[in-house]
Formats: C-alpha cells, structure tokens, sequence
C-alpha cells in the first residue's frame, strides 16, 4: 500500500537495520558512502538522508567553494572538473558505495560547438574513469543516476527497463553511453553497478523548466493547456532520494536497472490545477487545441518544448516495486505542496 508519510525527509529512517529477504541479509545501519556532486539539487537532499540513517557520508564536489544548505558536520572533498583525468583516489579511501550523481546537464542557451563531445567527456569519459578508479578502490556498489529520456522523449505506453534505448538529445546519448561503460566495468571487475532513470525532478530548491512553471501559475497569466489530455510521470525529489538509499545496500538491486516516479500520472493540465490548488490560486486554464499549441510553437522554433508539454511520457514502475519492494513513501500533492513552501519562501515571483 502506498502511504503518505509525513514526516520530514530529514528524520525519517527508512531501513532500520538488517533486513533478511529471500535468504540475503543487508545491512544499512553504517556504509561509508561517496555521493559525487554532493551539493546538488539532489546531492543535498541525498546527503541529508544518509546522515539522518547513520552512513558515514562523504560529498565530492568541484570546488573548496563553501557549500550552503548542507548538514553539519559534512565531510566534503574537492575533485575539480569530472572528466577522464579527475583523480578520485582520496574520494574514494575508505567507501564501500559510490552514488554517482555528478553530471553535465541540460543548459538554457548552449554555447559549445560540439555539445555532444563536451557532454561525453563529463558524462560518459568522467564516469567511466571513476567507476575503474572505484572498482580498484574496492568499493562494493556503484550507483548511477541516468535520466528517462535514454528511452526517448515520448511514449504512447508506460515504459519499463526492458524498452529500447531511444536517446534523442546529447543529454540522454551521454547518458546511454555511460550506462554502456559501467555495464564493461562491471563485467571486468566485479563491482556491482546499480542505475536508476528517473523522468523529471521536482522538490524544493527546483530550477528551470519547473520553477517557471510554478512562477507562471502564480502570476495567474492564463494557460493554454486545458485541452491537453497527455499523461506524463514525475518523481518528488523526497521519492527519489527514498529510491536511491533503497538501490544502495539492498541485495537484489545489485546488476539492476530501475524506473522510478510518483506512481501518479498526470496531463499538463492537471498539473497546473493540482500546483494551482496547492498554492491557494484561482485556475486559469484556456482550452486551446493540441494541433494549434504544436503549430504555434514549429512557428516560434520552441516545438521541443511545446512537444514536451503536450506529449506523453510515463513509466511503469513495477520491476523496482517487484525486486526490491519499493514505493514511493510520499504522494504526488505532498511533493508539490513542500515544493510550493519552499517556492513562498523566495517572495513575491516579481522580485
């Protein structure tokens, strides 16, 4: 059964102690574990949880910059640029887990001539080179962050592990290839690799395409989407940092790869209304046909996203359910009304 449970993501302890499952013991009452990219939008939330659990936690970051929003007491190491020459070595003294979320990701106005070669050389290249470098530090589990979109943009259906690749930007390629190199890691050495797609994040501390789809409903601009009857999948950020604690020690996930979300569908529409109502803000929604909003943005050049927007995109969530026993531990509207207190915190959207 799926329960909202409302305790804050900081004190919650999901996995107290060792739990038996099919003849397999784990144990994740202390693992000494290296989250890179640790002061991350999700890194932070990650590295939160862990240190609520009991693991010994330690962030690998680009920077000796001072990292604001992090635990007390957290144990940080500066990396530089990820890529085939990062020299991870004093990261990784002592670490049995490797959550690997440090990446190149989507940029608002790319300036690279060759977006895909800068890409592969963080994403692909910088992974692969620590996942050796793992795998000869003798770490035991190696967990990678990939994205939905190695399965492609649109689905008609909901998709599962078992669905073709169809990576269609450098993003997800970079993505793809680097699940390919850890597959090569894995078989030469042993280590077990853990990969987890999930589709779009939301939770406190959101940017981009989010975050200015919640300033939009708060401006009360009205929307053209209420003709829109696509189904698209999330995940609260709270979910999947749940997700990845769970993919890290437990026995079975070991060779795995995962799809995780909310488990609650949603149209571009309902979206709106459910951000709407959880902000205390009247609905303004225009019912604009599909065929028009699709022509109108081929015309602007922003056909990406208005496809986006009204395409399908969902996952079927039953092989993590199945294997590990997971669900997610908050609903849907949970997620989006702890992302709208921390949205009211910044003021007014016209500050």
């Amino acid at each position: 059964m799926d329960v909202d449970l409302q305790a804050p993501l900081q004190t919650r302890s999901i996995h107290p102690g060792p739990v038996r499952e099919n003849g397999l013991v784990y144990d994740n009452t202390m693992n000494h574990i290296l989250v890179t990219g640790a002061n991350g939008f999700v890194g932070r939330a990650l590295c939160r949880q862990l240190l609520a659990e009991g693991q010994a936690v330690r962030g690998a970051v680009r920077t000796d910059a001072p990292q604001p929003g992090m635990s007390p007491g957290m144990a940080f190491v500066t990396v530089g640029d990820v890529n085939q020459s990062t020299e991870w070595t004093d990261a990784l003294a002592g670490r049995d887990v490797v959550v690997h979320l440090a990446a190149r990701v989507h940029v608002m106005v790319e300036k690279a001539s060759d977006p895909l070669a800068v890409f592969r050389e963080v994403n692909v290249s910088g992974t692969e080179r620590l996942a050796r470098q793992a795998a000869a530090s003798h770490v035991r589990r190696f967990v990678f962050i990939s994205t939905l979109k190695v399965h492609g943009e649109t689905s008609a259906n909901p998709l599962t592990e078992d669905d073709e690749a169809l990576p269609g930007d450098s993003y997800s390629v970079s993505k793809w290839e680097a699940e390919l190199a850890l597959r090569r890691v894995a078989a030469e050495t042993g280590m077990e690799v853990v990969v987890i797609r999930p589709p779009l994040v939301y939770g406190p501390q959101v940017r981009a395409n989010f975050l200015y789809l919640l300033k939009l409903v708060d401006s009360g601009i009205p929307l053209p989407f209420g003709a829109v009857r696509n189904r698209r999948s999330f995940i609260y950020l709270g979910n999947l940092v749940d997700a990845v604690t769970v993919a890290a020690s437990h026995p079975r996930a070991s060779g795995q790869s995962f799809l995780v979300s909310d488990g609650h569908d949603v149209s571009t529409g309902q979206l709106i209304t459910d951000i709407a109502s959880a902000m205390g803000k009247p609905l303004r929604l225009w019912s604009v046909p599909t065929g028009f909003l699709r022509f109108f943005g081929k015309l602007c050049g922003r056909q990406d996203e208005v496809a986006r927007l009204t395409g399908s995109l969902t996952v079927d969530c039953s092989g993590i359910k199945d294997r590990l026993g997971w669900r997610p531990p908050y609903s849907m509207m949970h997620g989006l009304e702890d992302t709208i207190r921390w949205y009211r915190s910044l003021g007014s959207v016209r500050e």
